[in-house]
């Protein structure tokens, strides 16, 4: 049994191995936990092969998202080049060339899609989008307490997707996924290689929390007095 210890960004199985992390932490931060500061997409990927248990664990941190009307809207499409080679290539396929240069070198990828309308009543789902998102979000989080790295791609062509995937009418394909364990990002391209190295960055929260009208800035907090 794997239990994962997210506090101390450790993972106990028998042998109780320490996860390392995936090398290239943002900066610290008062209060960020260590596994949103250890998240990070990498375009290096190891060949050691992702095992079916860890997969399925992340399937199930995907499936406790939170999603409107508890629709669960996300669709996961998954090979793992192990045991399944072909549906591996397809995938790869319908990458753009920049992306499976590197990518198909990943042991695992995945394409994730929604589905647009609600089950009980035809209705557009306009959060769909959104709560696809948050799967993700809860599947990378746990790839991450594991020591796997994620690279999340929106360059893929989603109409050779839908066609070589099967994908049904009423389900659009939102994102790629490159999923292993972190590699050796010597083995990438002198433009790959510098942007696997260069200083994480985010715009400060200044530019994009706003108060309660557009472009006002968040008030000072009021600390009640006990």
């Amino acid at each position: 049994m794997i239990t994962t210890n997210v506090n101390t960004m450790t993972v106990a199985t028998t042998g109780g191995t320490p996860l390392a992390g995936l090398g290239n932490p943002a900066p610290a931060a008062a209060g960020i936990h260590e596994l949103i500061r250890e998240r990070w997409s990498p375009r290096a990927f190891s060949g050691v092969p992702v095992s079916r248990e860890r997969l399925n664990v992340l399937l199930e941190a995907a499936r406790w998202a939170p999603s409107s009307m508890n629709e669960q809207p996300w669709r996961f499409l998954l090979a793992n080049r192990r045991d399944d080679p072909e549906g591996h290539a397809r995938i790869a396929s319908t990458l753009v060339p920049f992306n499976a240069a590197w990518a198909s070198r990943a042991p695992v990828l995945t394409i994730v899609a929604a589905k647009t309308a609600f089950t009980h009543n035809g209705a557009a789902n306009h959060s769909a989008y959104h709560d696809v998102g948050q799967a993700v979000a809860l599947f990378t989080l746990q790839a991450t307490a594991f020591g796997l790295a994620i690279h999340q791609m929106g360059g893929f062509d989603r109409d050779r997707a839908r066609l070589l995937l099967d994908i049904p009418d009423g389900y659009e394909p939102v994102v790629a996924l490159a999923l292993g364990y972190p590699g050796d990002a010597g083995e990438l391209s002198l433009e790959m290689r510098a942007r696997e190295t260069a200083p994480r960055t985010r715009r400060p929260a200044s530019e994009w929390v706003y108060g309660g009208r557009w472009s006002e800035p968040l008030p000072p907090t009021t600390e009640s007095v006990q």
